[in-house]
């Protein structure tokens, strides 16, 4: 017995640790499973919006569904809780009259039994549960709304990251530079139906072949481009090159850019020479303004010195032809003042300013556009020994054209004293192309592209834009390519030119 019992003993102990071993272990469980949704939690945490969205979508396809299963089961159930409640009906009436059939047997007088089977006969007759159909209105059938989603759970096992989008490539060939304008294509080295949208990034610099690390210039960032190519128009090109290079996005990451491409963008670029302006001539790089009282005091100390100009300026050299700034180039705001009164290039009534950068080779081009209220002003070039008393167009070292608006309004071309009346009307601003090479100076309206006037000649010197100026003042925009409309007119110029034999075809010395 007492052996039994302690056997008995060890059993329990044995089943009480083991259920207490189990509970532990199923504790563990749940905080390990608790643990693995928290983590689960964190983890998707960076998907939950796309995730959200999916949700939402099946949320409201569930509902859809769950009130489609419902009203059905609501329809059959209505039709069902109606037949029971029939059959209920026809079944107490039929119990009634089951009832009333019994205790008629038990009727002893005849008359009295005949009456009530006759009762009996006729409620049978019209009793609902002989009309009453005992086949079910509805089935319990609701398979007709059972769903399979197996292929859309395909679909969605195939769910994954975006891969990274491949690099573009910049196609060289199809890339157009013209009009300061550049227009980059590119194309993915194979399709992916992915991706949103394509960075582009340009840089201006001044060295040729692959971009610089430690070039002085950073990129600068065009977003969201939907197409494979994309045009930057209305550029200044005061760099010989511009880098340029592209990466695809897709909605989750960018791709690694594109082999850069360098690209030229050659182009005429001076400032005005303010170190040898006129004294009443107010100079900044791109300006020049009349200023009546610059001069006052200093017209003595100029005078009785000899008429030759010393202009330092950077050449245009034919083995480069580009148009790199002067770094001698100085500013009105930097400038001390007694340099003003030291000025003695032009004076008397020679209101001149000259470009600091020479050309020697090659076609160039660049824009004036004069105050509304300027008086009188020139826009030429000249060689670099045009006399300090010189006025542009009055000797055979300068071509230019002349506008006046003081007294009459004129507009002629001039050079070597000559002048040729233009019968067109001055445009707002005005476009110069020269042609050194080819001996030929054009005047252009810069909006509409319209010939004012060509000279024909052979420079046989450096020439330097030149600039003139009376009562108002000049702007000018420099770093332009040669207009393409420019350069077809140049190709079938001949009226304009030979209405005027009088100026063209002179060879100066």
């Amino acid at each position: 017995m007492d052996s039994q019992k302690e056997a008995l003993q060890r059993i329990i102990s044995t089943l009480a640790n083991k259920n207490d071993e189990i509970q532990n272990f199923v504790d563990t469980l749940h905080h390990t499973l608790k643990g693995v949704q928290e983590n689960s939690s964190n983890i998707l945490s960076e998907l939950d919006e796309e995730f959200d969205s999916l949700y939402s979508i099946l949320d409201e396809v569930k509902e859809s569904m769950i009130n489609c299963i419902k009203q059905e089961q609501a329809r059959k159930s209505q039709e069902l809780q109606s037949q029971i409640s029939q059959c209920n009906n026809a079944l107490e009436n039929s119990e009634e009259l089951l009832e009333f059939a019994t205790r008629s047997l038990d009727i002893k007088e005849p008359e009295e039994f005949s009456k009530a089977a006759r009762q009996i006969k006729d409620r049978v007759t019209m009793a609902s549960a002989f009309r009453l159909s005992l086949k079910p209105k509805v089935s319990d059938n609701m398979t007709h709304l059972m769903v399979d989603f197996s292929q859309e759970r395909q679909m969605l096992q195939t769910l994954k990251f975006l891969p990274v989008p491949k690099a573009p490539e910049i196609d060289p060939v199809e890339c157009l530079v013209a009009d300061n304008s550049v227009t980059v294509a590119w194309r993915m080295p194979e399709e992916d139906n992915k991706i949103d949208h394509f960075v582009l990034e340009h840089r201006k610099t001044n060295f040729d072949g692959l971009p610089r690390v430690k070039d002085e210039r950073c990129w600068e960032i065009i977003d969201n481009i939907k197409g494979t190519e994309y045009t930057l128009s209305g550029l200044k090109f005061d760099s010989k090159y511009m880098n340029f290079r592209v990466r695809a996005c897709n909605k989750a990451v960018a791709g690694e850019y594109s082999d850069p491409v360098t690209l030229e963008t050659k182009a005429l670029n001076f400032n005005l020479d303010n170190s040898s302006s006129h004294l009443n001539l107010k100079v900044e790089d791109t300006c020049v303004e009349w200023d009546p009282t610059g001069g006052k005091g200093q017209e003595s100390k100029i005078k009785g010195k000899e008429n030759k100009g010393s202009v330092h300026v950077t050449s245009l050299k034919k083995h480069t032809r580009s148009g790199t700034p002067s770094p001698k180039r100085t500013s009105v705001g930097s400038r001390p003042p007694a340099v003003r009164g030291s000025r003695d290039r032009f004076t008397g009534e020679s209101y001149t300013v000259l470009g600091d950068t020479a050309i020697e080779s090659g076609q160039h081009y660049w824009e004036v556009k004069a105050q509304k209220d300027c008086k009188s002003y020139s826009v030429g070039v000249a060689y670099k020994t045009l006399g300090k008393f010189d006025q542009l167009g009055k000797t055979n070292t300068s071509w230019c054209i002349h506008v006046n608006n003081w007294l009459q309004n004129t507009f002629a071309a001039k050079h070597n004293n000559k002048v040729k009346a233009l019968d067109v009307t001055v445009p707002e601003k005005i476009g110069v192309f020269c042609d050194f090479d080819g001996g030929q100076l054009s005047f252009y309206d810069a909006n509409s592209k319209q010939l004012l006037y060509s000279f024909k000649t052979k420079f046989t010197q450096p020439v330097l834009p030149g600039f003139m100026v009376w009562c108002g003042g000049l702007s000018l925009s420099t770093g332009m390519q040669v207009p393409s409309a420019v350069r077809t007119l140049q190709k079938s110029e001949n009226g304009m030119t030979g209405s005027a034999s009088s100026l063209n075809n002179v060879v100066t010395q």
